[in-house]
């Protein structure tokens, strides 16, 4: 089984558990489509609206808390909104430019310096007050804001696709994005999966909602406040049942429960792609069985969430964030799927319920004649450092153990995307797998054996493994190997966006899923694809895949994420395929402790 680790999670792991539910995807557009709009002066013009001026937010009886929706946005006129946010290195703080383009001329201005923190957004961007019916004011905060949230068209002769990514990266790895909102488009200010609940009892308020003083000085933006009615109303998953509405499994989920800050899914199956499946399938009663009755399921985010992650985050049974809605869609049609049956979730064809993600296809018959390496760009896989670092007691598998558990990440540099086939002769187990080669023209110019892909059966899994891809190892203080992971094969999918400014990054890349990416039982051949900029992440956390330290002395280990092992797959450069993580050990058999100091100036255990 393969798991996402969440954030926030403590350093000492039990058997835990959450429901999931499910949302209503909707993917209708904001207008109807029309031709491109010309490209416009740079120095756009950037303005804060509301789509409503009045909204209603839900507070839920038995998880109470308000998701502030407030359905504002940021549009971008007279030219893209464009950031590029990078760090050179772990040791270096993030930095930002403002990318300025005038038909073929590109210009930068750098941001200051301290600006921004990491790559979830611009920090402090949005001032939120809110006041009862009686005029006192019950709550004052900001939220940072990444452009890349929920957005949609501001006119009719806008771009009909935004080409910037669908949200801020969240693996505290990332070395660089891309953030901007599209020439003629409106992207919601609301924090998102970033945001926290805030406590507001049920009744009328009123919401102001502002652009700060520092990023209005800093992009020209008019001192125009946004005023909007909210009515907040309290309801309970019991009499949304009792009426008929649909049952928990049904029911939005929270941005917190989506991004799996709250535990594991839980084992049953060991895993889904990794436990996506099972979420968007199965009713969280039957998902979570082997570990007793379901937890109740968070209470509903906002319908137009908007910092969702673009990826999954991992292989893991975490359910995805909820879907990034088109800010302008009726309320009506809101409300009248808000409750309905329909689940989200990775599905074939479908990563987070709401974007399309299309398998890449293999070719249809496996490459003939002599196999050449032609001297064209070739991926550059890297090893990410370890993150999300857990102690376990081994759950039913093999209790009363210890195990170190981690989340790691291979990444492709680029310059050329990863592309593997693997093809079945009949009554064989194994694939033969291939790597392909393209030129600068993207046309297939070369291909060389790598391997094989081989079946995994357990249900959960079901897809097929690329062999040989990473390998996970704890070495000793002298970095010497200690403990070697058994997992060494791995489904291709582009989970984490980690670094969308290095050359021919894809912003957009298929298979971000593991039902598009892995093929099925039946299969006759699979394509299994990293683009250029994207990274997968595997979270090892069943024996067998974590490291069994129950019979280590405490002390100083590194955690290896070693990409290539075998240097099976051709690469522009074998030389950093290797990192490693520090972590000291503690405490005693059944009560193991870990401590990770921080990589650098990434605190993130």
């Amino acid at each position: 089984m393969m798991t996402r680790s969440p954030q926030g999670r403590t350093n000492r792991l039990t058997r835990p558990s959450i429901a999931v539910a499910a949302a209503v995807a909707v993917t209708a557009g904001v207008v109807a489509a029309a031709p491109d709009a010309k490209t416009a002066e740079p120095s756009p013009k950037l303005s804060l609206i509301a789509a409503s001026t009045s909204v209603t937010l839900d507070s839920w009886k038995d998880d109470p808390g308000v998701y502030l929706d407030l359905g504002t946005y940021l549009t971008s006129e007279n030219g893209a909104f464009e950031l590029k946010v990078t760090r050179k290195s772990y040791k270096d703080p993030v930095v930002a430019t403002q990318v300025l383009r005038n038909g073929k001329k590109t210009t930068t201005k750098a941001l200051p310096a301290g600006l921004v923190k990491d790559f979830s957004g611009l920090p402090g961007f949005a001032q939120v007050s809110v006041t009862d019916a009686a005029g006192k004011t019950v709550l004052k905060q900001t939220e940072a804001f990444c452009p890349n949230n929920a957005s949609g068209r501001i006119r009719p002769d806008a771009p009909a696709n935004s080409k910037y990514p669908q949200s801020c990266p969240v693996n505290p790895f990332t070395l660089g994005s891309v953030w901007g909102v599209e020439n003629g488009w409106a992207s919601n200010t609301y924090a998102g999966y970033y945001a926290k609940p805030v406590q507001l009892a049920a009744g009328t308020y009123t919401a102001k909602i502002s652009v700060t003083k520092k990023y209005r000085d800093l992009f020209g933006i008019a001192n125009k406040p946004q005023t909007v009615k909210v009515t907040v109303r309290e309801r309970s998953y019991e009499e949304e049942e009792g009426s008929g509405a649909a049952a928990r499994s049904a029911a939005p989920r929270s941005a917190e429960s989506a991004a799996g800050t709250q535990g594991h899914t839980g084992h049953t199956g060991h895993g889904g792609h990794e436990g996506h499946q099972q979420a968007a399938d199965a009713p969280a009663a039957s998902a979570h069985a082997a570990h007793g009755a379901p937890a109740r399921p968070k209470a509903p985010v906002g319908r137009t969430t908007g910092a969702t992650p673009t990826f999954n985050v991992g292989h893991g049974p975490y359910p995805p964030a909820p879907p990034a809605l088109p800010w302008a869609l009726k309320k009506e049609s809101l409300q009248r799927q808000a409750f309905s049956a329909a689940k989200v979730g990775d599905r074939p064809g479908q990563t987070d319920g709401s974007r399309q993600a299309p398998a890449a296809e293999a070719n249809a018959k496996r490459p003939t004649g002599k196999a050449t390496v032609p001297d064209v760009p070739k991926p550059d896989l890297r090893s990410l450092p370890a993150y999300g670092i857990t102690v376990n007691d081994g759950y039913e598998e093999k209790a009363g153990r210890d195990y170190l558990a981690f989340s790691a990440n291979v990444w492709n540099a680029g310059p050329a995307k990863l592309v593997v086939d693997g093809f079945r002769s009949p009554g064989k187990e194994l694939m033969d797998a291939y790597q392909y080669f393209y030129d600068a023209k993207g046309k297939q110019v070369g291909y060389t054996p790598t391997g094989t892909m081989e079946w995994d059966p357990r249900p959960g899994h079901e897809h097929w493994h690329f062999t040989d891809f990473a390998s996970y190892r704890l070495l000793k203080a002298d970095k010497k190997e200690s403990v070697r992971s058994g997992k060494e094969a791995f489904c291709l999918a582009n989970t984490d966006a980690v670094d969308y400014t290095v050359k021919n990054a894809n912003w957009h890349p298929d298979n971000t899923d593991l039902s598009t990416a892995c093929g099925q039982e039946n299969s006759i051949s699979v394509r299994e694809v990293l683009d250029v900029g994207s990274g997968d992440t595997y979270t090892q956390d069943l024996p067998g895949q974590s490291f069994d330290i129950t019979g280590l002395p405490n002390g100083t280990y590194y955690i290896q994420v070693l990409a290539n092992p075998e240097n099976r797959l051709k690469e522009t450069n074998h030389k950093n395929n290797s990192a490693l993580r520090k972590v000291v050990l503690g405490g005693k058999k059944g009560a193991r402790t870990v401590k990770v100091p921080a990589h650098d100036l990434v605190n993130a255990n």
